[in-house]
């Protein structure tokens, strides 16, 4: 899960983790007793979960962005923090990599999120599909008024679905996920699948779009 509202804890049999904005924990197969509490009511936490079948146990941690590694927490490496994309094609964004292979351990789950830069509206453009995963996307740090035109379907017959701050859309293996937005946001995305090769996507070029 990623926090996107105000400072909370959660406790995973007995142990009180503190988890500010933005940042996330992965809980592993086998936890028994999990609470979520708000460490302030006027500012709650605001906890949004991915959650996918497991065959085996992984560590419990706390993720944070940035800060200074100790027992339990693990700070995003600076390879998995991503630059794409450019103001002249309005996709400038910025890739942090919370849950995957050589950082954090799971079963299925990758999960991590991605900033635009102001200026910027399009998110995953150029787009693709994971054919051997689906995908969620999670829309926030959209004022009341904006919102995102999220795009789906096939690469040759494409829809649109608008999406407004805190809300979500999954989006199944066979589909392009993409989306514009009446101003730059943030999104979380989360991905289950046969894989964890967080590359493994057919890109669909602009001219094939419908």
């Amino acid at each position: 899960m990623i926090n996107i509202g105000g400072a909370g804890t959660i406790t995973v049999d007995g142990r009180v983790y503190q988890v500010g904005f933005k940042e996330a924990m992965y809980i592993g197969m086998g936890s028994k007793d999990i609470v979520f509490a708000s460490a302030d009511a006027q500012n709650p936490a605001k906890f949004y979960l991915n959650s996918a079948p497991a065959h085996r146990t992984c560590s419990t941690v706390l993720i944070k962005p940035e800060g200074t590694p100790e027992e339990g927490v693990v700070i995003v490496k600076d390879e998995n923090k991503v630059e794409l994309g450019c103001l002249e094609d309005a996709n400038h964004r910025v890739i942090c990599k919370y849950i995957l292979p050589g950082q954090v351990e799971s079963c299925q789950l990758e999960m991590g999120m991605t900033k635009l830069e102001p200026g910027s509206v399009w998110n995953t453009m150029p787009c693709h599909t994971n054919d051997r995963r689906m995908e969620v996307y999670l829309y926030f740090e959209m004022p009341e008024d904006a919102f995102v035109m999220h795009y789906m379907g096939e690469p040759g017959e494409t829809r649109h679905i608008v999406m407004r701050n805190e809300e979500a859309v999954i989006s199944p293996s066979w589909s392009i996920h993409s989306g514009c937005g009446s101003r730059a946001y943030t999104f979380i995305w989360g991905m289950v699948g046969e894989n964890q090769d967080f590359d493994d996507m057919d890109g669909v070029a602009n001219k094939d779009l419908r």
